[in-house]
Formats: C-alpha cells, sequence, structure tokens
C-alpha cells in the first residue's frame, strides 16, 4: 500500500510538471513577444527610434532588423540618411521600400523632413511648400502615416507674429494636401526661440485643420515659462508623435512625461532620438526597458 501511494504521488507530480510545461510553451507561442508575459501589462503607447542619430548610417533592411532585434516597433526616417528613402526613389522603388515594412514587425510611422516655412522669401516659401507636397506623396507611397516639418528659427528683421502666422498658414496648406493622401502633418517643437511651445500652440491655431498636429521634441525649453505641465496642456489635444532623448538626462521629466501622455490616452509613438553606438541594439534593449520602467509595466 505504501509503495502504491509514493508511486500514485510520484506520477501525479509529474503530470502536474508536464501540465505545466505544456502550458507554459502554449503562452510562448501564443504571445507576439516572448518578453510580454513578464509585463505587468501591456504598454498603451508604442515605441520607436529616428534615424537621426543612432539609425543614419542603416539601411532599410538593417533597420528592420535592429528594431525587431530591440522590440521597437515603428521608425521615424530622416531624410539624407543612408536607408535613402528619398523623393528621387522610383514608383517600384516605393513599393518595394512599402512591402519590406509591410512584411515585417516594424511600422513605417513616418518620414523625418527639414522644411520649416520661416523663410520670409516669398519665393522660398513657396519652394518649400511644393518640395513639401512632393514628400508627402513619397510617404504616401510607401506606406509612412505621416511627415514631420519644423520651425527653425523667427527671422530677426520680421515681426514675429508675421512669421508665426505664415508658419501656421503654411501648415494649413500642407494639411489639407496630407489629409488627401491619408499623411498626417507633425509639427515639432523645434528652434531657436519657436519651440517655445505657446510659440508652436500659436502656429497650430492658425494652421487649424485636423490633419496638423504637434510631434513633443522633449526639449528643456518645455520647462520654459510657467513650466512643463502649462505647456504639455496648451497642446495636449495636438500631439500626434513624440521624440525623447536619452531617458536617463535627468534634466528633463521623461516619468512625468510618460505619465502625463498616458493619462492624456496618448496610443501613438514615442521615438527614441539618441545619439549612435557602436552596440545599438544593446543601447536599444536598454531603453526599451527604461521606457517600460519609467510607466511602472516592468
Amino acid at each position: 500500500m505504501e509503495t502504491s501511494r509514493r508511486d500514485f504521488i510520484t506520477r501525479a507530480a509529474l503530470g502536474l510538471g508536464v501540465a505545466t510545461i505544456g502550458a507554459a510553451d502554449r503562452l510562448r507561442a501564443e504571445s507576439p513577444n516572448p518578453e510580454s508575459s513578464f509585463l505587468r501589462k501591456a504598454p498603451a503607447m508604442r515605441l520607436g527610434m529616428v534615424t537621426y542619430e543612432i539609425g543614419k548610417d542603416w539601411s532599410v533592411v538593417d533597420l528592420i532588423k535592429n528594431c525587431e532585434a530591440a522590440q521597437f516597433e515603428g521608425v521615424e526616417l530622416r531624410t539624407t540618411h543612408a536607408h535613402g528613402v528619398e523623393v528621387a526613389l522610383s514608383k517600384a522603388q516605393r513599393a518595394e521600400v512599402k512591402k519590406r515594412f509591410a512584411d515585417s514587425r516594424v511600422d513605417l510611422m513616418g518620414l523625418g523632413s527639414a522644411f520649416d516655412y520661416h523663410t520670409p522669401d516669398a519665393a522660398k516659401l513657396r519652394k518649400d511648400i511644393d518640395a513639401t507636397k512632393e514628400y508627402i506623396r513619397l510617404a504616401a507611397d510607401v506606406g509612412a502615416g505621416g511627415v514631420k516639418v519644423r520651425p527653425n528659427a523667427f527671422p530677426k528683421e520680421v515681426p514675429r507674429e508675421k512669421t508665426i502666422e505664415q508658419i501656421g498658414r503654411s501648415l494649413r496648406e500642407i494639411g489639407e494636401f496630407g489629409s488627401g493622401l491619408g499623411v498626417a502633418i507633425r509639427l515639432e517643437v523645434h528652434g531657436r526661440e519657436t519651440s517655445l511651445v505657446p510659440n508652436i500652440k500659436a502656429m497650430l491655431d492658425i494652421a487649424d485643420h485636423k490633419n496638423v498636429g504637434a510631434c513633443w521634441n522633449s526639449n528643456d525649453t518645455d520647462l520654459a515659462g510657467d513650466g512643463f505641465d502649462a505647456n504639455f496642456d496648451l497642446v495636449k489635444d495636438k500631439i500626434n508623435a513624440v521624440h525623447m532623448r536619452d531617458l536617463f538626462l535627468e534634466s528633463y521629466p521623461f516619468r512625468r512625461l510618460l505619465t502625463r501622455l498616458n493619462e492624456i490616452g496618448y496610443r501613438g509613438f514615442c521615438l527614441a532620438e539618441i545619439p549612435a553606438s557602436q552596440d545599438p541594439v544593446r543601447v536599444m534593449r536598454y531603453y526599451r526597458a527604461l521606457w517600460l520602467a519609467y510607466q511602472n509595466l516592468l
């Protein structure tokens, strides 16, 4: 009887172990990311990268490979970099870029231009707006969801209010054009004095178009004036992309930023805009871990 009882317990324990292992294997197989079972809950936002600077020398193939390895879900391709996604691409080349991203686990969430619209030269302004439209066509052809543009400065010889109005009207024009192609316009909080959030809000108010939003850029100027929360509140309803620097920088309230983004129900991309590295995937993995930890998701 004693032997039979021990045999029964042993068989039961073995059976339970096999069942537990089987359940764990099924969980791993069903999970899109092996790490996801270790998270407290799935992130509401998505993590990606800007190819300025860490990916500036990578081809499209390398970008996808490295992002997948680091579990980065999206990428904004900065113009002039080695990936070569530029307006000179042929129709076939554009289709190839679109297919490469469509066949991967990485979203081509946007293209990063350097168009700015603050010039007092009317001919140059028209040229820049028309060039932006070509870039928007490129975005539509390669499957990018948006195009980043920026203000860069206030010309000293022009009243500030006039420049703000000119930028806002330019944004409205390209916003309308992008709307017809399904490409959002993302105004980066950028430039000397133009990066002050009240100035960005004024530009967006003049643009007054649902297809034009703000690309939060995590600048030190976000803390100016009435402080971070007051500035964030000025454009919180317009944020359609987020750029983030190195998260370890103590001069910037990154945990507060992520808290506020979650509070407003932001579901878009947070994009790492960080320096190049000799060990990029390892750096990206650490970046993701800190991004999750700051949201208490690990």
